[in-house]
């Protein structure tokens, strides 16, 4: 499922995962994230900004890397992260 577009800027907020599963990156719609490897919780935490479908991330201890939505997939530094779909 693509993001949706609002103004500009493609709607990324959510959960975001990887096929297998390990990692999982919530996107929040303050501009902030949280970022899971497997049993580890909040193994980075920071904050994003999109533009268009760019994002572009800084981690709370500085360190950066960007990412891209292509046809509603999340590719992040070398990732393939999936919108998690939400139970009915």
């Amino acid at each position: 499922m693509a993001g949706t577009v609002e103004g500009d800027h493609v709607d990324v907020a959510g959960m975001w995962v990887t096929a297998d599963g390990h990692i999982r990156q919530e996107l929040l719609p303050d501009g902030r994230y949280d970022e899971a490897r497997g049993e580890r919780r909040s193994a980075y935490t920071g904050r994003y900004t999109v533009t268009g479908s760019h994002l572009d991330y800084v981690d709370d201890t500085g360190f950066t890397a960007t990412g891209d939505i292509r046809d509603g997939v999340l590719y992040h530094e070398g990732l393939v992260l999936y919108r998690e779909q939400k139970s009915s």
